[in-house]
């Protein structure tokens, strides 16, 4: 991303960062449940693979029962598969909940870690997970690459890149700190509701400008 990319993305989260829907699934969930460190972690491996409104509502009624460690590890495993089989891979989630939850009693005093590498410690934990609750819940200025800040991206010509990896890799070599925080938040709203993957709504879109594909298309 040369500098010019890099002055052009700024003026694309400047924008953004103020237009996102209250009915967007990242908003949504964002404000389905009371948010600490430990229901903002748990909330993000629930959420892998998953759209948000599901995560949303499956984490509104397990934290109505279980919002730490403690009572996570006292809920019966075919109880907790139970309640958050609409998010998939419901077993395995599940299991990284418990064991998680065991780890953070047994090795962090039953708090989460603030630091990446003791985040990252833990099973099940990946960068992508890590890079949100460090943001989320201890507002530490990270990029986390999902599937939507990957795509528009590269839809905008921001990056040219073939996995998140490196999506994430050229974002923090170019775009400034005070930045990060915003960039997950704004980018994946906007993909949920604008620039779907799908019939994207080109009409209604506040970068149209911005875009490559709508200037080729509009320019014939």
């Amino acid at each position: 991303m040369n500098n010019m990319k890099t002055e052009i993305f700024i003026e694309v989260l400047d924008i953004l960062k103020d237009r996102v829907p209250k009915n967007s699934p990242s908003n949504i969930l964002k404000n389905s449940f009371h948010r600490t460190p430990y229901t903002i972690l748990m909330a993000t491996l629930l959420s892998l693979r998953t759209k948000d409104e599901i995560t949303a509502s499956v984490c509104s009624n397990l934290f109505s029962i279980a919002d730490n460690p403690f009572d996570i590890l006292n809920i019966s495993i075919d109880k907790l598969e139970d309640i958050i089989k609409p998010t998939g891979m419901y077993h395995k989630k599940a299991q990284t909940l418990k064991d998680v939850s065991k780890e953070l009693i047994d090795r962090f005093d039953s708090k989460v870690p603030s630091t990446k590498e003791e985040l990252l410690s833990l099973k099940g934990v990946g960068i992508k997970t890590a890079n949100i609750v460090l943001n989320n819940a201890f507002n530490i200025p990270t990029i986390a690459v999902d599937t939507h800040v990957h795509r528009v991206s590269n839809i905008l010509g921001l990056v040219d890149t073939k996995n998140d990896k490196d999506t994430l890799k050229i974002l923090e070599q170019n775009i400034p700190k005070e930045y990060w925080s915003i960039l997950n938040f704004s980018i994946v709203s906007f993909g949920q509701t604008i620039c779907l993957p799908r019939n994207p709504k080109c009409n209604i879109c506040p970068i149209y400008n911005y875009c490559p594909t709508y200037v080729v298309l509009n320019s014939n």
